[in-house]
């Protein structure tokens, strides 16, 4: 049978029509029930774990459950205008957020979008913000130092780029600070920080931005915003999204550094979603899959292999305690998922001593390879001498009379805990770090007093700032000290020192 040309053409538009209403059928459902930012929906038969949804009101949906008759969607905004019966509408594709150097120095919510007044953000480059950990062979073992510019951690407890190291302890005790100190560190470093906020207050993070402003660190930091007033989905993706920024970074070759604050109210946020869409409640009425919540986002963090350029991620979890638990659910499973943590002690910063980082619960499971070696020489015994001077120093309460050498190595254990007391917004360049532990562990601080230390310290690097640049500047480059470096530290040393007590700093 001939057709005419007329007649295709009608066969195929009566085709194509009917496709398009096949494909509607499928694309749209429609609300069964919604409330507390939950929604279930029926019609979505070809809908995809992940997928975004939109309603009929303009807001995005993030499916969760797939169930035989409906599907689970977390509402990423309000849910004051969903209704039941509303359409629901599948838009094929899954939840991303803008990339790109045009992050840097702003404010966004957990789904990129810019809060900070400052007017659209200019890419146009997106990605998921969930995806596959790169794997074993594209990975290659951390060999570069990532400097947080605090001694106890630097000497102790070093960090390297591509290394994952869980910030742990009670609130108010220091564990923000550290991690705002790092990222004002990496200023001039070539280090990208990303700041991810997770259920604080809006004042709060309003505060942080500003200093990070005041510092120039913002220039470098893009932050992602989910405050406490956002609904649970919000403080759900929006570490996601924060790992997304940063792997575009990771994938260009650059280093990157990002900061999860915190992963308590991350896992607090899952739960409630999890609880809200009906999954059954494990552990502390934690959904059974919580583990892999945090380690399908904190193995992202990685240094990638040369052939695919070089690129780091390094993670700064955060965790809170209650009464100093590190056993609970939560911080075991960070505990186990990250390479090493950093335990901050209520009492050891009520007594002072900022950053309250107890040394002996504090590990670094891989930070030590990339150490520099000047920093290696000067803190491979520092451990161990607080450790005795801790284990010493409880005998000291009984009154009982001490020999010579014990007095000698509680002596130098309070000079030390004193010279690594720092004060917040004051990170310190690797060569002053080393001049410092250099003075305290060869006896050059025996003739100060203990609560002088700091004003010493202080006057120290003014002077090897002034007459002793080129020597800082060799340790920086070099990363180790040298027979002839070393005198000349030695000798820098003692004319500060000399200086020092010339005016009235003596013993």
């Amino acid at each position: 049978m001939d057709l005419k040309p007329q007649e295709i053409s009608a066969l195929i538009k009566e085709r194509i029509k009917h496709y398009e209403d096949r494909i509607e059928a499928d694309d749209i459902g429609r609300v069964i029930t919604v409330g507390d930012g939950i929604a279930l929906a029926q019609g979505l038969e070809k809908a995809m774990s992940s997928e975004l949804v939109e309603f009929e009101d303009g807001t995005m949906g993030m499916i969760l459950n797939l169930e035989e008759e409906s599907v689970g969607i977390v509402i990423l905004g309000s849910d004051r205008n969903i209704k039941e019966g509303q359409p629901v509408k599948r838009i094929r594709q899954i939840a991303e957020v803008k990339v790109g150097d045009a992050m840097l120095g702003r404010v966004v919510n957990a789904l990129g979008e810019p809060i900070d007044g400052r007017g659209p953000i200019e890419s146009d480059a997106y990605r998921p913000i969930e995806r596959v950990a790169p794997g074993v062979m594209t990975r290659k073992s951390v060999n570069q130092p990532l400097m947080t510019g605090l001694k106890v951690i630097d000497s102790m407890i070093p960090i390297g780029k591509g290394q994952r190291e869980l910030i742990i302890g009670d609130r108010q005790t220091g564990k923000t600070a550290i991690a705002i100190d790092t990222i004002i560190n990496q200023r001039g470093k070539d280090v990208l920080c990303i700041y991810v906020a997770i259920g604080q207050k809006a004042s709060t993070v309003a505060q942080l931005v500003e200093k990070l402003k005041q510092h120039g660190a913002l220039d470098y930091t893009t932050v992602v915003v989910a405050t406490a007033s956002e609904s649970a989905p919000m403080l759900y993706i929006a570490p996601y999204a924060g790992c997304a920024i940063g792997e575009e970074w990771m994938e260009q070759g650059k280093h990157v550094l990002i900061v999860y604050d915190d992963l308590s109210k991350h896992a607090v946020a899952y739960r409630t979603m999890s609880l809200l869409l009906r999954r059954p409640p494990g552990r502390e009425a934690f959904p059974g899959d919580v583990f892999y919540l945090h380690s399908r986002l904190l193995e992202r963090a990685c240094k990638l292999n040369d052939e695919l350029g070089g690129g780091s991620i390094t993670a700064l979890p955060i965790i809170e305690t209650q009464a100093g638990d590190i056993s609970a659910y939560i911080p075991t499973n960070v505990i186990s998922i990250t390479d090493g943590q950093l335990f901050l002690q209520t009492e050891l910063f009520n007594a002072g001593i900022r950053p309250a980082v107890d040394s002996g619960l504090s590990v670094s499971r891989v930070g030590s390879a990339a150490q520099t070696k000047a920093m290696k020489a000067v803190a491979k015994s520092l451990k161990l001498e607080l450790a005795q001077y801790a284990e010493l120093l409880s005998f000291t309460q009984f009154g009982s009379a001490l020999d010579a050498i014990t007095q000698k190595t509680i002596d130098h254990g309070a000079r030390l805990q004193a010279i690594l007391v720092q004060p917040q917004y004051a990170p310190l360049r690797m060569s002053l770090q080393v001049v410092s532990l250099y003075a305290v562990e060869h006896g050059f601080l025996d003739k100060i007093e203990v609560e002088q230390i700091p004003d010493f310290e202080r006057a120290l690097h003014r002077s090897m700032q002034a007459d002793h640049a080129g020597l800082l500047d060799a340790i920086e480059e070099r990363g180790m000290l040298g027979n002839d470096m070393e005198e000349e530290l030695q000798a820098g040393i003692a004319d500060a020192l000399s200086d020092y007590l010339m005016v009235g700093g003596a013993r």
